[in-house]
């Protein structure tokens, strides 16, 4: 289908959205190379498998979501969103430079990597929701929806090459250059963001109102509808979203394999994100029902996933389990952006970041801790649980939005 079609890839028809695309695409590919290379050399370079130690990692990456949520979604409703992104990735560019340089000298240390994990959740943390909320300033309400599903098909795409190059190069030349890797990688989104034609952009309007995340907390707290989805995501994104820990365990303990091996599992569960990425691409607006439905797949995903006797199968239920992830993310992201006021897009989406990933810091040692203790089986079945959990959230709130349709048809 063309570019300028009704279809999957509409949102292409805007020459702003195709420029950010295609340097994105670039961008995205280093850094599920680095985050591959990050994970194999906390476990089997820094440590003995210590399942623990990458759940700590991924909790001071992630924990700056939620303790510098005051900032970063004021920072998204306030600021120049194109600027701040100029900056946060050229940030992020340097971090992984300085990681590279460290680890290809032979010096780098496990507090070292925990060092740069927070750096890059700092500068992540203000990064993800203005990116998100740029992609409104790109498209429009209008595409909004199709924009965020071809965004999570290009970040998943990445998903399925980056970890597969980056099993290739770990073996071949180390870690270090896979950091330096990804480090020029940046040079893609920079130069996209350069080349944008700032008077197509549809960002004009700037929040005016000073109750900073105060008052995004409020407005989310008016909203049932809104709180269900965080709640959803507060299960699914602490207890659920632990794959680099999933993956890496199983792939070692379970199957006894090593960085390619585990690398394409990674693709495996990449091919499901794509698929639906690209299922939501087809969809126009979600529905309660759909994130539901996702839920449920997705605990019973993990659940497979977790009895599964080889790598094939288990690579069959990542696929099922990537595909219900990614169904529900984007879902959700859709969802709350097109039911949110312009002015507080920037703090409902800096929450929604925050509930879903700032959980990491608690959630990904537990799970570790589990998978070292009792097997990464076991922390598998921790996901499932999530997953089904979060559907009962959904029901739940479908079953008051029936209660509260009878009583005023009454």
């Amino acid at each position: 289908m063309s570019a300028g079609g009704s279809g999957m890839f509409r949102a292409l028809r805007i020459r702003n959205y195709r420029v950010w695309a295609g340097g994105a695409l670039v961008s995205n590919v280093g850094t599920w190379m680095q985050r591959v290379a990050q994970d194999w050399l906390v476990l089997t370079i820094l440590t003995q498998r210590n399942a623990s130690a990458v759940g700590v990692v991924m909790a001071l990456q992630f924990g700056p979501q939620l303790l510098l949520l005051p900032w970063s979604g004021y920072a998204a409703d306030r600021f120049d969103r194109r600027r701040l992104l100029i900056a946060t990735q050229a940030a992020l560019g340097l971090l992984a430079l300085g990681l590279g340089l460290v680890t290809v000298s032979g010096a780098v240390t496990l507090w070292q990597v925990y060092v740069f994990a927070l750096l890059l959740g700092c500068v992540s943390a203000f990064d993800a929701p203005v990116r998100q909320v740029f992609v409104n300033d790109l498209v429009g309400d209008e595409y909004l929806a199709n924009a965020v599903s071809l965004n999570s098909t290009s970040f998943n795409a990445a998903r399925m090459i980056g970890p597969a190059v980056a099993g290739l190069l770990i073996a071949a030349v180390g870690c270090g250059w896979v950091f330096l890797i990804n480090a020029a990688s940046f040079a893609g989104v920079l130069a996209s963001l350069m080349r944008l034609r700032v008077d197509q952009l549809h960002g004009g309007y700037k929040s005016r109102k000073v109750g900073g995340i105060t008052e995004g907390f409020r407005y989310v707290w008016r909203r049932p509808d809104l709180m269900a989805v965080l709640v959803m995501l507060l299960l699914i994104g602490t207890f659920g979203l632990n794959f680099p820990i999933f993956i890496s365990t199983m792939s070692l303990t379970a199957f006894h394999g090593g960085a390619g091996q585990y690398g394409l599992l990674t693709s495996a569960f990449a091919i499901g994100s794509v698929g639906g990425a690209l299922y939501s691409a087809r969809r126009s607006r979600p529905g309660m029902l759909l994130l539901c439905t996702a839920c449920a797949v997705f605990g019973t995903g993990c659940a497979l996933a977790a009895l599964a006797p080889n790598e094939g199968l288990f690579a069959a239920a990542l696929v099922l389990t990537g595909l219900a992830a990614l169904v529900f993310a984007t879902g959700t992201n859709s969802l709350m952006q097109l039911t949110t006021e312009p002015a507080m897009r920037g703090r409902v989406m800096a929450l929604r970041i925050a509930v879903a990933m700032g959980g990491t810091p608690i959630g990904a040692p537990i799970v570790g801790w589990i998978a070292d203790r009792f097997g990464p089986r076991w922390a598998l079945g921790v996901g499932a649980a999530a997953g089904l959990a979060a559907m009962l959230v959904a029901l739940r709130h479908l079953a008051g939005l029936r209660v509260r349709a009878v009583e005023a048809q009454a």
